[in-house]
């Protein structure tokens, strides 16, 4: 009776999920929060605090030790470890490792009598990584646009963005031009925490390297002439490219001390987001996700790849084969939280309290949630905007008319710069830790007039990176794996009597949006 494990290294914490593919069942979960667990790595939301708000870096030696905690959890619950077949991952998309020259010797000789991160830290020619919601790097992608034009966008699937590795890269080898030629080996999460198991360099798939502006989509390669102008040398420094659905080595003996067998199967890693379209069973056609974590993100399977003209969308490899669209907005949990914290309610409460104190369309009341620097659109200047009545934006309004104004103004922004896809979906599926919101899910439903399913699991990336490895390793097909870990629990039906107040809100959002952004040069 094999199991798999899938292991997702996101923003704030490294989740842990067992699948029995015989039985259908979840066998078992631990999960290590960044901030409470691993408090020494002064990470306390997944970053290390900055004088510059644009500056948001990790340290890797953080990800590392979750990676024992997480194992050493699962072990002490009793997890049937041993019956481990094979092993997948997912890792937050965009952020970057940097290795030296002695990461491969020192990977190969992992001591078990030690812990991972002190073994690993000699390795590092960075000493921080730099993650997805870092916007340190306008110049780089100036540069790079300049330089390319369109062509980056149609042969990558994006134009230069902030947060993607590309411009980090290049941003390193012009500021500190010594630790690049320091640097051996540049690897995206997912790839570094697929060697830490491998005790060997692992490739990077074609849905995580799509999300560097480095890969070309249509052969699936390295591109030549944007890598070196990125930076000298750095093709030298990229690891090899896979599937998802390919394995990446066998797992080195020092992850035996958690019960695990040496030499089980690891899987190739993808991104959280590639890895979520399978957790969701969103991997073909006709099924939109919307995944509720740190950020929020709103993805769906591509038969052919169509680039945003506005240039805030994105295409990534599907791991299933194809394509998926994904359209990235910053202010996803975080942002919520702010708005709790400052009315001073708890979760219950935007699950449905301020339901019954503020009616569908907020009585003209409008939010642009950018409580932090955002993505869809680009915004550099953090800070929410108001509009309405004056209580509201003087900030007296009651705390439900601040709670529906946020979620409507995200739900609103998700329907706004989802138009370009042009794959039409029938159904929306939600994961992530604000699916469980109640009265959030109704209002995305009603805000896109289309059905939204609820699925038994919040962790679809985690889900999701188990099921690539039962796929690449036992191969099991992904038919027979959604039915059994992505089906529906629950549909939320959306209330048609709400369809015209939110076509009518649309537009007003769509205008205060563009004055704003107008406003801010």
């Amino acid at each position: 009776m094999p199991i798999y494990l899938g292991l997702d290294s996101s923003t704030q914490s490294l989740k842990a999920e067992l699948i029995d593919t015989d039985h259908g069942i979840l066998a078992a979960s631990a999960t290590v929060n960044f901030g409470r667990d691993l408090p020494e790595y002064r990470c306390p939301e997944g970053y290390l605090q900055h004088s510059d708000p644009l500056v948001r870096h990790s340290d890797p030696l953080l990800w590392a030790a979750a990676l024992d905690l997480v194992l050493q959890r699962l072990q002490q619950s009793g997890a049937p470890l041993d019956r481990v077949a094979g092993i997948g991952g997912s890792g937050q998309q965009h952020g970057s490792v940097y290795l030296n020259d002695q990461w491969q010797q020192i990977l190969s000789v992992l001591n078990p009598a030690s812990a991972l991160a002190p073994q690993i830290a000699p390795a590092l020619a960075r000493k921080t990584a730099p993650i997805w919601m870092d916007r340190a790097t306008a110049r780089q992608c100036a540069e790079l646009n300049a330089r390319f034009g369109t062509r980056l966008q149609q042969d990558t699937g994006s134009p230069a963005v902030e947060r993607f590795t590309g411009p980090q890269i290049r941003k390193f080898a012009q500021d500190d031009p010594a630790g690049y030629r320091k640097t051996a080996t540049i690897h995206l999460v997912s790839s570094f925490m697929a060697s830490l198991l491998c005790g060997a360099d692992a490739p990077i798939d074609y849905g995580d390297g799509a999300g560097m502006n480095l890969l070309k989509l249509k052969t699936l390669a390295w591109d030549r002439e944007i890598v070196e102008f990125t930076a000298s040398g750095l093709l030298h420094k990229l690891p090899c490219l896979a599937p998802a659905t390919a394995v990446a080595g066998k797992l080195h003996p020092y992850f035996a001390k958690y019960g695990l067998k040496a030499g089980t199967p690891v899987a190739v890693w993808s991104g959280d987001n590639p890895c979520s379209l399978i957790g969701t069973g969103a991997w073909q056609a006709g099924t939109a996700v919307i995944s509720l974590g740190t950020s929020d993100t709103f993805f769906a399977a591509m038969r052919q790849p169509v680039t945003d003209p506005q240039g805030y969308g994105h295409v990534f490899g599907n791991p299933a084969g194809g394509f998926m669209c994904l359209i990235c907005f910053t202010n996803g949990s975080l942002a919520r939280e702010q708005v709790k914290n400052d009315c001073g309610v708890d979760w219950q409460y935007f699950n449905s309290g301020f339901v019954p104190e503020a009616p569908a369309g907020n009585r003209g009341n409008l939010m642009l949630p950018w409580f932090t620097a955002e993505s869809v659109p680009l915004v550099l200047q953090p800070g929410a905007h108001y509009r309405g009545e004056q209580s509201f934006i003087g900030g007296t309004a009651p705390a439900a008319v601040k709670v529906r104004a946020i979620l409507e103004g995200q739900a609103l922004a998700m329907r706004l710069h989802s138009g370009w896809i042009g794959e039409p979906f029938s159904r929306i599926r939600v994961t992530g830790g604000a699916s469980q919101c109640t009265a959030f899910v109704q209002i995305l439903a009603d805000v896109f007039q289309t059905p939204v399913e609820r699925l038994a699991s919040t962790g679809a990336a985690g889900i999701g990176a188990a099921m690539l490895a039962a796929h690449a390793v036992g191969g099991v097909s992904f038919e027979q794996l959604t039915a059994q870990f992505a089906a529906p629990v629950e549909i939320i039906r959306p209330q048609p009597q709400h369809a015209a107040v939110y076509d009518s809100m649309l537009e007003a959002y769509r205008r205060f949006e563009a004055e704003t952004r107008s406003r801010q040069g």
